[in-house]
């Protein structure tokens, strides 16, 4: 048991912990080497600085061996001077925003003779030695520890810990250090063992418990070693890369997501069997729009290692590139479902050369079917406009708005009242849905009132992210649509979006996009309930296309947290999971373009 919860801790633990590293805890390792000496690791807050030393005619050399020593290249150059500036043009301060500094130089000559200098040179700079925010530790080559009370105050020393110091010396001392590789052969990658993590685990509590910091060299310098120091609280991140290491910790709060709403799954009945010759009655089609596979195992971690989508037993997977680009927006990857036409990215039911193509709804409306289209976000917005609009640009909302005047569809839900009611154009579409027969409402709560069968719902409020407060918004219009077409013998379609997975994903927020991921899949429950209820109803759930580039680097099915990296805030060419249920569902097997979305439920409901 003991075990167990030290490797939990090892990786649980991490954001908690996490959430309190800053750039306070970087060592700029080597930084005389790096292509920028001082400005970038100084840019970047560095909590410490390290520098290599050589005692050259009396003065400092930075340099890593002596045969690369140039004596243009000195500690007073690149570092002393380059600080005074820095201090004086801020007041005294280290840092503008007053964290504090370390300027860790490395003897590499002979100890005492260059630690001499050192002392001589810091000397004729007190505005640095005299500044609380500023110390200067010695490492490398270091005089016995029974000689640092022979020199001054302002120097400290780096520990070792196989040193025993008395506490004089250990006055002196600013932090402990230890090369990695006598601890552990790991190289970085993947996990330690349980022994050398106990091993590692020890140190570290020794050190603490003695009031002082920790840090290693010898390490790997990627995001899974960083992740891993962090996660044994060590204090000081070595780095080449001052840049990275600093944009991965800003990042840390927003690519990592604890989750504490978890949910029961739905389980298929079992003897909900769809006979691979029936035909579908109605069409459930719901998007997660920006929806990879890493999102939907984002979800499943977060949940426990439960999912709805995971319930399903029949997928495939859709290609989505656009007409005109190998990367598609949603514009052209809704279009292609909606009307079995691949498109140029932002053309809105349109075809490669702008002209007009037949959607489902219309089509559908054709054959007497009643049509709904719902989305947790703007309905002008690419995903749900594809499905009953018809422009050359998805920026075009409020002639997207208009356009709804002349499609068939009986109920649409969602955001973007604005394109409808208070346009530029002083029209007011609201009235004229009103003269065509349907209920218009800016307020969602009207969906417990609302009678009438032909209905468009539309409030801003109410699509906020579900983070902010959005609540069971899919789940309530998905239902009142249902319910609605269930008081007629007409056949249904419907399209609903899970539009804001996607939002998560171009702000690269992983809390955001498994909030909402969950949101989705709890709508992917209700849909497989409503089916297994009435068995004459196709649901098929897919996305437009991934945002984001989401990976994994951390997570736990146990406790549901999930730690995320993002490789881009725009959509990425992955193709996208298509799980389908109900009859017909196993037609949706395989790897296909995104049009044969649209051709496969042409082909299920029989219409040519």
């Amino acid at each position: 048991m003991k075990k167990i919860i030290t490797l939990f801790c090892l990786h649980f633990c991490l954001f908690s912990q996490a959430q309190e590293y800053s750039s306070v805890n970087i060592h700029s390792h080597n930084d005389y080497a790096s292509p920028l000496p001082f400005y970038e690791a100084y840019a970047n807050e560095a909590g410490v600085i390290e520098a290599d030393v050589f005692l050259v005619k009396n003065d400092l050399a930075v340099a890593h061996t002596s045969k690369e020593i140039n004596p243009v290249n000195s500690l007073r150059n690149l570092y002393l001077e380059p600080l005074l500036l820095k201090f004086k043009a801020l007041g005294g301060k280290a840092y503008k925003s007053d964290k504090p500094l370390i300027l860790m130089i490395d003897i590499k000559s002979e100890a005492e003779a260059t630690l001499k200098v050192i002392s001589e040179q810091l000397n004729t700079f007190p505005e640095l030695i005299s500044n609380k925010n500023f110390k200067v530790i010695i490492s490398g080559n270091r005089p016995a520890p029974s000689k640092w009370k022979d020199y001054p105050a302002f120097i400290y020393f780096d520990g070792r810990l196989n040193e025993t110091y008395t506490s004089e010396e250990l006055s002196r001392v600013e932090m402990i250090s230890e090369d990695l590789k006598e601890l552990t052969v790991w190289n970085g990658k993947g996990v330690l063992t349980q022994a050398d993590s106990e091993k590692i685990l020890a140190i570290i509590k020794k050190v603490h418990d003695q009031n002082k910091k920790i840090r290693f060299w010898s390490t790997q310098d990627n995001v899974n070693t960083w992740m891993t120091l962090m996660n044994l609280h060590v204090d000081y991140i070595a780095t080449d890369n001052t840049s990275a290491l600093t944009q991965f910790i800003k990042n840390i709060k927003s690519a990592f997501y604890q989750n504490t709403e978890f949910y029961e799954t739905y389980v298929p009945k079992n003897d909900a069997v769809f006979p691979k010759n029936k035909r579908p009655k109605n069409v459930i089609l719901l998007i997660g729009d920006g929806m990879g596979l890493t999102q939907i195992y984002a979800g499943y971690t977060a949940n426990k290692g439960r999912l709805n989508m995971f319930n399903i037993p029949t997928e495939g997977f859709s290609i989505t590139k656009a007409s005109d680009s190998y990367i598609t927006d949603s514009a052209a990857g809704a279009t292609a479902m909606a009307s079995g036409h691949k498109t140029n990215n932002r053309f809105i039911g349109v075809d490669e050369k702008g002209k007009p193509v037949e959607s489902i709804t219309q089509l559908l409306a054709k054959k007497k079917y009643k049509t709904a289209i719902i989305s947790c976000g703007d309905i002008t917005d690419a995903t749900p406009a594809a499905f009953y609009a018809h422009q050359s640009d998805r920026s075009y909302n409020e002639a997207i708005a208009e356009d709804f005047l002349s499609n068939p569809s009986d109920i649409l839900i969602g955001g973007g009242n604005n394109q409808f009611k208070s346009r530029k154009d002083g029209k007011n579409l609201a009235e004229a849905l009103q003269q065509k027969g349907y209920t218009f409402s800016d307020h969602f709560s009207a969906l417990d009132t609302i009678s009438n069968s032909r209905f468009v719902v539309l409030e801003n409020a109410a699509v906020v992210s579900r983070k902010d407060g959005r609540g069971d918004f899919l789940a309530k219009s998905l239902l009142k649509a249902t319910n609605t077409f269930s008081k007629t013998p007409n056949p249904f379609f419907i399209m609903a979006e899970g539009a804001q997975i996607d939002y998560g994903g171009h702000s690269n927020n992983v809390e955001y996009v498994v909030r909402e991921l969950l949101d989705f899949d709890r709508l992917v429950g209700q849909a497989m309930e409503f089916v297994d209820k009435n068995p004459e109803t196709l649901l098929i759930v897919t996305a437009d296309h991934e945002t984001g580039g989401l990976s994994l680097i951390d997570g736990s099915t146990e406790k549901g947290y999930v730690h995320g990296s993002f490789s881009t805030n725009d959509h990425t060419s992955v193709t996208v999971p298509v799980f389908a249920y109900g009859p017909g569902a196993q037609n949706f097997m395989g790897v296909y373009q995104n049009t044969e979305i649209y051709s496969k439920i042409m082909q299920l409901l029989g219409i040519k």
